[in-house]
């Protein structure tokens, strides 16, 4: 019997980013687009996720007093469908100095190559959240910079800092993503100084930087952790927030300072510094 998966091409008449946090809240953990639809591939049944879009949308109709409509395909595909399909979908991306490749893909002279080959779009790079941490990385770190990727998934940051001179650790309540970071890891022929499946809060230690590519919601429910796990001049890099929910961030990250904000398709990338 061939492997397959769940998908489930979802269509809102409007509000799209509100059923995108949805879904991440609903513990999808990556979305690709296709104009106005989402899709989400799973190998987990979808009836609940089905329940919890349509529920929703009855709830955000009640609320603005407007029509609120959503389409919901799904399908199951074959395994080597979607991986001959992702294939031809991811291509290398230029981020400043980094070069981020598909393993069936080479490296490019002159960057500071990134091989990785995740399950899914986010985290290669490609999604505006990534992209945003990958730049602030670089301006961020230097050599023995001491950090810690929380939420890890497929260990990029991690990496990609590591590759800047950064002594890394990762964790993840998911034990596949400690795997798949693992594996990127040694792809690129680095290594982690520490990793642990669960959250921040898991080690007393403290760091340089730290850096959460989750999404808002999640951030938020971390955020005395985070703080405490940022040595005194810390650095902290935040991303997967949509910019409607930055004003939440700020608040509730503070007193850290807000140095700056990278923007990008309605994301946003923030970055924090710890005082004395």
């Amino acid at each position: 019997m061939q492997d397959s998966y769940n998908q489930l091409k979802i269509t809102p008449s409007c509000h799209k980013d509100d059923f995108v946090d949805l879904l991440f809240v609903l513990g999808v953990e990556a979305v690709e687009y296709e104009n106005e639809t989402i899709i989400v591939r799973t190998k987990e049944p979808v009836e609940m996720l089905v329940y919890g879009i349509n529920s929703f949308a009855s709830s955000l109709e009640e609320a603005t007093g407007k029509i609120v409509t959503v389409s919901i395909v799904h399908s199951v595909e074959l395994d080597k469908d979607w991986i001959e399909s992702y294939r031809k979908s991811i291509k290398p991306i230029e981020v400043e100095k980094f070069y981020i490749y598909p393993s069936w893909e080479s490296p490019k002279e002159g960057k500071i190559n990134i091989s990785i080959d995740p399950a899914l779009a986010f985290g290669s790079g490609h999604h505006e959240s990534t992209y945003g941490c990958l730049l602030a990385l670089q301006k961020y770190v230097k050599e023995d910079t001491t950090i810690l990727d929380v939420g890890c998934g497929s260990g990029i940051l991690a990496i990609a800092a590591t590759k800047l001179g950064a002594l890394s650790s990762i964790c993840d309540t998911d034990e596949i993503a400690i795997k798949s970071a693992n594996k990127n890891a040694k792809l690129n022929e680095v290594t982690f100084k520490e990793q642990w499946i669960g959250s921040v809060n898991s080690k007393d230690e403290k760091y340089d930087l730290v850096v959460a590519n989750i999404v808002a919601d999640v951030l938020m429910g971390l955020s005395k952790d985070v703080k405490e796990a940022l040595k005194s001049n810390g650095v902290l890099i935040l991303s997967g927030i949509l910019e409607k929910y930055s004003q939440n961030i700020k608040e509730k990250f503070a007193p850290l300072t807000l140095m700056e904000e990278i923007k990008d398709n309605q994301w946003c990338t923030m970055i924090f510094k710890k005082g004395d």
